[in-house]
């Protein structure tokens, strides 16, 4: 059980008064308003509401979804705590896997031919949306290979909904080895590339290293680190800088030239409105602030 604890304050009194969290009335419920707002909540596209597997396999995918980065993504939910539920969004996951193509022709008559074309088929996402979920819940997924979110929701009053990461497994999202070796790997860099890569190597730690659960996911042109959803963006190193992209609104930041911008509405590779350009590791200091600040709101 989740121990959050919401208070409404009151200004004309001084006082407090506690908002009781509540569990949905039925499953539906919860389905229809992450549905609704799946972009939002879940940083997922919305494609389909229960989506039959067909008569083989019987059953029927509560949602499917595409997110930032092109994964496919399940979306399990159920209104109470309920094991099966892991299990039951595996089966569809598998499903998934065997009906590419099916899938495919879904994401182009929902979202055109350009998302089908950039399907990313190596990081599939499952995720769990319940009431809560137990220590063995959170053991078993990190057994498993696949990319697994455990997510634990509440309502409070009439007017506020919650959702809280208890568990988060990278899978096949997880990129192995580092931006140091691949770049080697490709051949000989100059000393100034060389030091952008070193560099890159020093921001991919501290984006790791802000907490449990983040997932780096590789697409050609940058590197995405995600909680439930991205909170920053890593474009491959350039000879003089860095460019990485956050979940930061550029109207709570005081814009530094050359080294923060505002690029909402302009288009970029990754995700995120504020751009932060890096050049020395004193930058990658300076952006640490930004990066945590991003890393809270994924």
């Amino acid at each position: 059980m989740s121990g959050l604890k919401l208070f409404r304050t009151d200004t004309t009194n001084s006082g407090m008064t506690e908002v009781m969290p509540r569990l949905a009335e039925i499953e539906a419920d919860v389905q229809g308003l992450v549905e609704t707002h799946m972009e939002t909540l879940l940083g997922v596209r919305f494609l389909a509401s229960e989506y039959s597997t067909g008569p083989v396999h019987g059953g029927r995918i509560d949602s499917l979804g595409l997110d930032e980065n092109g994964s496919p993504v399940v979306v399990e939910y159920k209104r109470g705590m309920d094991a099966g539920v892991i299990n039951q969004g595996l089966f569809y996951l598998a499903w998934l896997m065997d009906h590419r193509a099916e899938f495919e022709h879904l994401v182009r008559a929902r979202l055109g031919a350009g998302a089908a074309s950039q399907i990313l088929w190596s990081g599939p996402r499952l995720i769990c949306v319940a009431a809560d979920f137990n220590r063995y819940d959170v053991h078993a997924v990190r057994e498993h290979r696949r990319s697994i979110d455990l997510v634990r929701y509440r309502f409070f009053g009439s007017d506020l909904f919650g959702l809280e990461t208890v568990a988060s497994v990278s899978g096949g999202r997880q990129v192995g080895g580092s931006t140091r070796r691949r770049a080697v790997a490709r051949g000989a860099v100059d000393a100034r590339s060389a030091s952008m890569v070193e560099l890159a190597g020093a921001v991919d730690e501290v984006l790791v290293g802000l907490g449990d659960g983040v997932s780096r996911v590789e697409r050609k042109t940058y590197r995405a680190y995600q909680r439930l959803r991205n909170f920053a963006c890593l474009c491959p190193p350039q000879r003089r800088k860095l460019l990485v992209y956050l979940k930061v609104d550029p109207k709570d930041v005081d814009l530094v030239a050359g080294f923060t911008r505002d690029v909402s509405g302009l288009g970029h590779h990754g995700t995120g409105d504020l751009e932060v350009r890096l050049r020395t590791p004193r930058d990658v200091d300076r952006a640490q602030e930004l990066f945590r600040a991003s890393y809270a709101a994924a």
